[in-house]
């Protein structure tokens, strides 16, 4: 089963059962990718589950930069919905790996684009991501790439 196909049939399932934050997040997340494909529909690309996971994984780190925020500023109701609501999209992403698992991942990536020196940073990053997305934090694994390639 495709990733649209298990949201949809979570959101069919949360109607059901009268799940209302569970519903209004799934519907964020359905209105997200329907979004994405109005913005690639004169393009002739398509959206797969890569792209689903990118779009997901999008709305994680946005939520809990909102957490972060609410949190500050005294909100612990907002911060708290926020949480709730990245609790539901991580249900469809990927398991995420462990810091042995990015460091395998990132040897075997490295070596796989034949990377020597820096300049290759970025055709090692897009195999991980390519492979990974949605399974780590490539706002951390870029520094460690980078320290790898240095």
């Amino acid at each position: 089963m495709d990733m649209r196909q298990r949201i949809v049939s979570g959101l069919r399932e949360a109607m059901k059962t009268q799940d209302k934050p569970r519903l209004s997040t799934l519907r964020l997340i359905t209105t997200a990718i329907q979004d994405k494909e109005i913005a690639v529909r004169g393009t002739g690309a398509s959206i797969g589950d890569t792209e689903v996971l990118g779009i997901l994984g999008k709305m994680v780190k946005q939520r809990r930069e909102s957490v972060r925020a609410y949190e500050e500023g005294g909100r612990l109701d907002l911060a708290e919905r926020e949480q709730a609501e990245i609790t539901v999209i991580e249900e469809y992403l990927p398991k995420r790996l462990n810091s042995d698992e990015v460091a395998k991942a990132v040897d075997k990536a490295i070596r796989a684009a034949d990377a020597t020196s820096i300049r290759d940073m970025g055709r090692v990053m897009r195999a991980l991501k390519a492979e990974y997305m949605g399974q780590m934090d490539f706002v951390r694994v870029g520094p460690m790439v980078k320290d790898r390639l240095a």
